[in-house]
């Protein structure tokens, strides 16, 4: 049987009172530190964030800079091949035209040689068929070309039909006839042949 005295029982009841009070600065304490520690955390990550923020800003300004450069720099490289295309087309036939002067000069002479000499007429038409010769030497140098016609057969991409004749000694679909020349250009109709074709009388 114990026998507790009044002291002792005062002691237990000190120590009842004393200890949950302790706990409870304990836990206060704790609570503290980690309050503390949260709002180091989030100071640090507002910073951090702050900090990244004015990165991407610099960056996107960097961007922006840069693509405005680019639109002024493919401005004025449209506007320069605008115009070059435009001095291309102005003057596109200047080297045909500069190798057609002589021919343009020796068709003035031959006009001029007849009302000096009436009686000079063979050699008028030698020169004009000269004049004729050098004219279509220049164009051929430049690509164009003669659609062939007489003996061969109709091609509705070469020719375009005028005539047609009945004969017996052609077959059908003959050109027998050339009405106008056609041309190619470096290939290229740029004019089909006007023909006359043969057709049996049994078709």
């Amino acid at each position: 049987m114990e026998n507790n005295t009044p002291m002792d029982k005062n002691k237990e009841i000190g120590q009842e009172t004393v200890k949950p009070a302790l706990e409870k600065k304990a836990e206060e304490t704790k609570t503290e530190e980690i309050t503390k520690k949260g709002e180091t955390a989030e100071t640090v990550n507002i910073e951090e964030l702050k900090q990244l923020y004015d990165e991407q800003l610099k960056r996107s300004d960097e961007y922006y800079q840069r693509l405005i450069r680019m639109q002024a720099d493919f401005e004025n490289y449209r506007r320069r091949v605008g115009k070059e295309k435009e001095e291309l087309l102005k003057f596109a036939a200047e080297d045909l035209i500069v190798k057609l002067l002589p021919v343009l000069d020796n068709f003035e002479r031959a006009l001029v040689a007849p009302g000096e000499n009436n009686q000079n007429i063979s050699k008028f038409k030698e020169g004009i068929e000269m004049i004729y010769r050098q004219f279509i030497d220049v164009l051929a140098k430049e690509g164009l070309s003669i659609i062939p016609t007489i003996n061969q057969q109709f091609d509705p991409v070469n020719h375009e039909v005028i005539l047609q004749e009945e004969t017996g000694g052609q077959p059908d679909n003959n050109i027998i006839e050339e009405l106008r020349r056609g041309y190619f250009f470096k290939g290229k109709v740029i004019r089909p042949a006007w023909v006359k074709v043969a057709r049996s009388g049994t078709s």
